[in-house]
């Protein structure tokens, strides 16, 4: 795809606004902290959530006539379009899990598609020249649908996981030969590139198309590869843990986000992306569904930012033997 001029990073007033195809769904999940039924989630929900702090979004979904829009009130209030959210007659995707107590294991209580089945994105023609786009861990055929509807953003990114990398790994690799950058966790790296070695599996996944390869690793932080190299950056230690459901799409939606808002791919551009990711997939983790996302201030995702400084800034000793 052509990339267009970086802008000048001025705030959020300027940024370009997102385009996020995806899920939008009612969760019933259990985790150790608690059991909640009907929670406001998805891809494109919980992506959107994070994302709109920093940019205006424009969300692409299905919904059927259960769904409680009003829920989705706050992001209206942060400048969200959606009108791409189409409301058909019937039940709305819903899923159920359950996480057992180290919260990175969880079992799929039930999936019920309702609407979600049929679901063919429509991107409308004022998304359609969206600069930022992001593409949740849809069908690669939706994805795909979606790549020939849309028109050479600055980076077109998206998801995937393990149910599409068995089952359509011929389409999955057409999307990613499209796309400038990939998001997917380390089980699912592995994979989708065979390799056990993560950076190897990095690599690899890189030269099938993607210029910048972003590979989670939940509380483990994140793995970024682009031309320039790998980087890595920790989770952040939360004390507290109530449901991890969201993190990784809060963490595409601060990635994308902050690139959004600054107008730019650089390396330091990315580098610094991926830890507001991090940030903003830490936030998913405090209360169930998107709650969090929905009362968190920009404020607040800087301190939290800075906090990662102190995680991992430290003085390399002038020699063998030196002392602090």
């Amino acid at each position: 795809m052509n990339v267009r001029p970086p802008g000048n990073g001025a705030g959020r007033s300027e940024a370009g606004p997102i385009l996020v195809v995806g899920s939008v769904a009612l969760d019933d999940i259990s985790t150790p902290a608690g059991h909640r039924e009907g929670v406001v989630g998805g891809t494109a929900v919980n992506f959107s959530a994070a994302a709109s702090l920093f940019a205006p979004v424009q969300l692409v979904g299905v919904i059927g006539d259960d769904y409680p829009m009003d829920e989705l009130d706050f992001l209206l209030r942060r400048g969200a379009d959606l009108s791409g959210l189409e409301r058909r007659p019937g039940g709305s995707f819903r899923w159920g899990g359950f996480y057992h107590r180290d919260m990175n294991t969880r079992d799929t209580t039930f999936t019920e598609l309702g609407v979600f089945a049929d679901f063919h994105p429509t991107i409308p023609d004022a998304f359609r020249s969206a600069p930022w786009a992001f593409l949740g861990a849809i069908d690669p055929a939706l994805q795909l649908e979606v790549l020939d509807q849309i028109e050479s953003p600055v980076l077109a990114a998206c998801d995937t996981m393990n149910y599409w990398i068995e089952g359509t790994p011929k389409r999955l690799a057409e999307v990613i030969a499209k796309i400038d950058l990939i998001t997917l966790n380390d089980e699912e790296a592995k994979q989708l590139s065979g390799e056990y070695n993560l950076a190897r599996a990095a690599r690899w996944i890189q030269s099938r198309g993607p210029r910048h390869v972003v590979i989670k690793k939940g509380e483990h932080g994140a793995v970024l590869l682009t031309s320039d190299g790998f980087f890595l950056t920790p989770g952040f230690p939360l004390d507290d843990v109530l449901d991890p459901t969201g993190a990784g799409d809060a963490f595409a939606g601060g990635l994308l986000g902050y690139l959004a808002r600054c107008g730019s791919i650089t390396g330091p551009a990315l580098k610094r992306a991926v830890v507001y990711g991090c940030a903003l997939g830490s936030f998913a983790c405090e209360a169930f569904g998107a709650r969090r996302l929905v009362e968190l201030t920009i404020a607040e995702v800087e301190d939290r930012v800075r906090s990662f400084g102190t995680l991992t800034r430290f003085d390399v000793p002038a020699g063998r033997g030196a002392e602090a």
